[in-house]
């Protein structure tokens, strides 16, 4: 078995598909990245910001002043143009990987799926040398070029891909979603003023098609995107879907994303000849039909020990998504677990968080304005997340006990609603939460309800 399992990973295949990839993720990379600083995102999210939620293991992660917070976009920018043309590739992946990773990381109110996704692809492209054909680099250093690759470069980021879905689809296997059409009872009617598809999404089946349909999607479209026979049709409806998701909810460049991504399933024969399209304008190298040797020797001197690592990235990403059944309740409700496990779009969740702040000394107590700390969308975020309330919580008593108090008393009174139902609070309203740490553990001070 560990034999077969070597052969697979390291078996040398033709590097076309990868070549695709490197252009096309790097195109929607700069793209991106581009949009953010047009948009005036930059100031939003960290220039005129007054505080940040972190991940928890990752409050070190710190906000730089703005001068360089616009520096590192202009390096992404500038690595997203590297990795696409293969300039410096190596330092370009490197450097893609630590500042989009490094932006994400600054406020967890920000997070996204998608950019979780965007930072394994990084990070997987730092160690596939998508260079080796096609590239600026190959100009520089004839000797790197190459037209074979070996196989795990291709199939790593097949299975991130694979992952993204299938765990996506599993999700949506719960009695909401299923049997009661929920979120998407909400959601559809609001865009019924959308051309042509309005009127579709008026119908009261509507809701029920569309969450079936997402659901099947999501947990089979990889297979069909797998075989021959069926990739054709299967990419047709990779674009029908994400186009369709991108006019109902405004999640950024993520379906464009995985438009350009699953590409990378098509054949051999199919990523050769639209690159030999782009090479007759581009290049006029001659690239060698193999694995020059010195690569191939550095490959068998890091092979078992790249066996492994690849052997680690494959069981985490499929483990670490699984992590919620280890606590108790109701993953949506709780979120405990929630976050990095693939779940996209499946809960309509809004909540109300007020906070008091009592002295210990006088027994005097008053309520917080939330927005003299946090911006519109923060406080939306934080509203219904138990562990942002606990981080925001926290970041009070600190403040007013820098203004002279004793450790001051917080308490919150969150209300939650859950894909429309009655709001419950999500936290007792007693707990004095500047007490209370966060951890690994189960969140034992959530309020847990029958209708959740």
């Amino acid at each position: 078995m560990t034999r077969s399992w070597s052969k697979f990973l390291f078996k040398t295949v033709p590097i076309y598909p990868l070549i695709t990839f490197r252009i096309v993720f790097g195109l929607l990379m700069l793209f991106s990245t581009s949009r953010f600083m047009y948009l005036g995102w930059i100031e939003d999210h960290f220039i005129n910001s007054q505080f940040q939620f972190k991940y928890y293991g990752f409050e070190w992660v710190s906000l730089l002043p703005p001068f360089w917070m616009y520096i590192i976009y202009v390096v992404m920018l500038l690595a997203s143009i590297g990795v696409t043309i293969g300039l410096f590739y190596r330092i370009s992946s490197i450097l893609l990987f630590l500042t989009f990773t490094y932006t994400e990381l600054i406020d967890l109110t920000y997070y996204l799926n998608h950019y979780y996704f965007v930072s394994l692809i990084c990070l997987l492209l730092i160690f596939i040398p998508s260079h080796k054909y096609l590239s600026v680099d190959t100009k520089i250093w004839p000797k790197i070029a190459s037209t074979r690759t070996l196989a795990w470069h291709i199939n790593i980021l097949k299975f991130q891909i694979f992952v993204v879905y299938f765990f996506a689809g599993i999700a949506k296997i719960n009695a909401d979603w299923l049997l009661n059409a929920l979120p998407m009872k909400i959601w559809l009617p609001a865009h019924d003023a959308v051309p042509f598809l309005g009127a579709i999404f008026s119908q009261t089946w509507a809701p029920y098609l569309f969450s079936w349909v997402g659901m099947l999607y999501d947990t089979f479209i990889v297979f069909f995107l797998l075989f021959t026979f069926t990739r054709s049709l299967a990419y047709v409806l990779v674009i029908i879907f994400h186009l369709t998701v991108g006019v109902l909810f405004q999640i950024g460049v993520f379906p464009l994303v995985m438009i350009g991504v699953t590409l990378l399933f098509f054949s051999n024969e199919w990523h050769q000849k639209n690159i030999q399209r782009i090479k007759r304008w581009v290049t006029t190298n001659n690239y060698p039909a193999y694995i020059n040797s010195k690569f191939a020797t550095r490959c068998r001197n890091v092979h078992y020990i790249s066996q492994i690592l690849i052997t680690l990235f494959v069981f985490f990403q499929l483990i670490f998504p699984l992590r919620y059944l280890l606590y108790p309740g109701n993953l949506f409700w709780t979120e405990e677990g929630y976050r990095f496990s693939w779940r996209v779009m499946l809960m309509e969740k809004a909540g109300t968080a007020l906070f008091y702040v009592k002295n210990p000394e006088t027994g005097r107590e008053g309520v917080v304005d939330n927005l003299e700390f946090l911006n519109a969308h923060q406080e939306k975020q934080m509203s219904f997340q138990p562990d942002m309330i606990l981080q925001f919580a926290h970041f009070l008593g600190k403040k007013y006990k820098l203004e002279g108090q004793e450790i001051p008393e917080v308490r919150v009174e969150a209300w939650v609603t859950l894909n429309a139902r009655p709001s419950h609070l999500i936290i007792h309203p007693k707990i004095n939460l500047s007490k209370v740490q966060d951890s690994w553990k189960s969140k034992s001070w959530i309020l847990h309800s029958n209708n959740y």
